[in-house]
């Protein structure tokens, strides 16, 4: 970078969930749009569980425990996969471009961020290491996920440091077997993880934190800190729109299976770009392809990819669904972080081999 730049910093302290994800919008939408400066925002959350963009809430948290626990549950407006915030963790986002990255290449973009990142917490005192494709680790156990969104040129990209964390209480927010709630299990599961109390025996001041990571950002891409008190006015206008819709059920609850009285059809699929679910609603007699249903942990720009996706495969004769893919994928612009078209393409497959033979047999001579 020829000459050095600002990056805002700012700390938007504790608040819930909503507010946290309003305010992702608000700083994406207005970078993009000119009205925010280059950002780094330091966070913290009220419990709550979120679940990735792309993600269903029924099939990832245990909506009942997080009710009866007080845990508010919200959507992010990034990929990924479910997760629990406390105020035991810490989150940072850069809210930036792609010149002051130097790439637009999404991979080496988590790689370049990530690193800078690692290098902030290896300044607290543990050895913080990248790990691909967006975590950091320190001795193998993961201590910060990360994963990010982009607008236009505008790019957030965020992280969540550990800093003392109770992994029990995680995985009984998450959907997820029975059995991996075992003491043996839970204690499995802590041996994968690591917090900043566990390593340094105390947990560091939040301010000690928030400038590490800051002093790290800066070194890393050769910016100037200026601290900030509180969003612009623009900024403060464009938060009050955005929570009164991320504040809402209809928000929350988006990517429901759709509805209809044909079974659904479906199936799993696990790819570099993350774990990718997929339902087909399926006309047998005519063996059509009525509705789709698409979810996982995967990133990708525009976000609103999977919604045209689903749209465009509606009503497909299911021998035309690999070159309705590569139809589809051959006109619409989009970045996928180490995903492809032919991961859609298999998990469609996948949930369409999943028929009865004897249904599929039967569908074959009615359409006959």
């Amino acid at each position: 970078m020829s000459e050095k730049i600002n990056l805002r910093v700012l700390d938007t302290g504790l608040r819930r969930a909503a507010e946290n994800m309003a305010l992702n919008r608000t700083l994406l939408e207005c970078h993009q749009a000119g009205d925010s400066p280059h950002t780094l925002r330091f966070l913290r959350f009220t419990p709550c569980a979120l679940v990735g963009f792309h993600q269903n809430v029924e099939q990832e948290l245990r909506v009942d425990h997080c009710r009866v626990e007080g845990i508010d549950i919200q959507r992010r407006i990034t990929g990924g996969g479910a997760i629990y915030f406390d105020p035991g963790q810490i989150g940072w986002e850069l809210y930036v471009d792609r010149r002051f990255l130097g790439t637009a290449d999404m991979g080496e973009i988590a790689r370049h961020i990530c690193e800078a990142a690692a290098d902030g917490i290896r300044r607290l005192g543990v050895d913080a290491r990248y790990r691909p494709r967006n975590d950091i680790e320190v001795d193998g156990r993961k201590i910060s996920g990360t994963g990010g969104a982009f607008d236009g040129n505008s790019i957030m990209y965020q992280g969540t440091l550990l800093i003392d964390f109770d992994v029990e209480r995680m995985l009984r927010v998450l959907r997820i077997p029975a059995e991996k709630l075992s003491d043996k299990a839970i204690a499995s599961a802590r041996e994968r993880v690591t917090n900043l109390r566990e390593l340094l025996g105390e947990p560091p001041p939040l301010a000690r934190v928030q400038s590490a990571l800051a002093e790290a950002f800066a070194e890393a891409f050769q910016v100037d800190l200026v601290p900030a008190d509180d969003l612009n006015p623009r900024e403060q206008t464009h938060f009050a729109q955005a929570l009164a819709e991320i504040d809402s059920e209809d928000w929350v609850y988006q990517r429901h299976r759709p509805a209809g009285g044909m079974p659904l059809l479906e199936a799993v699929h696990r790819c570099p770009g993350g774990l990718m679910r997929a339902g087909v609603m399926l006309d047998e007699a005519r063996d059509i392809i009525r509705q789709v249903w698409i979810t996982g942990d995967f990133f990708m720009n525009p976000r609103r990819m999977l919604v045209d996706l689903e749209a465009s495969l509606k009503e497909t004769p299911v021998a035309e669904l690999e070159a309705n893919i590569h139809r589809f994928f051959d006109a619409y612009r989009v970045e996928m972080l180490m995903l492809s078209r032919e991961d859609f393409l298999q998990v469609l497959r996948k949930a369409l081999d999943s028929r009865d033979p004897a249904s599929t047999r039967a569908g074959t001579h009615a359409a006959g």
